[in-house]
């Protein structure tokens, strides 16, 4: 079986898996790493479940990059590196959709909540124009 079809089916085992989430939540403030960025201005407040399976998707992708990194060094056709290549954006692009998604119905509600929205949406939108092409 070829990379971008076992990604598929893992991407899709993960994510039929029954979703519960733990009464245990991580707590850590958000960084943006990026240089002159602004520090959230909220607590993350995360289930321990949806951590894991984002960091469980990152690794597979983690994975698959190291294997095309390998079939560009074993002279792979071209062709089949860019379809793994592909491979990997569809699977980044998913995990990316999951982290909005979960801002937009915890942290961005959190935030509607305590009054601090207007901070939260401005920090969004400023994130989706370096995320957006």
């Amino acid at each position: 079986m070829n990379g971008s079809n076992r990604l598929a089916e893992e991407s899709l085992a993960s994510s039929q898996q029954a979703e519960h989430t733990h009464h245990h939540h991580l707590d850590h403030e958000h960084t943006d790493h990026t240089p002159g960025a602004v520090k959230s201005v909220h607590p993350h407040v995360h289930s321990e479940e949806s951590m894991r399976r984002i960091v469980n998707r990152l690794s597979r992708i983690e994975g698959h990059i190291r294997g095309v990194k390998t079939m560009v060094q074993q002279n792979t056709p071209c062709p089949d590196v860019l379809l793994q290549i592909a491979a990997v954006r569809g699977a980044l692009d998913k995990v990316a959709r999951i982290v909005l998604d979960e801002h937009l119905t915890e942290c961005i509600a959190r935030a509607s909540e305590n009054g601090n929205i207007d901070v939260e949406i401005e920090q969004l939108k400023a994130a989706l124009d370096r995320f957006l092409p």
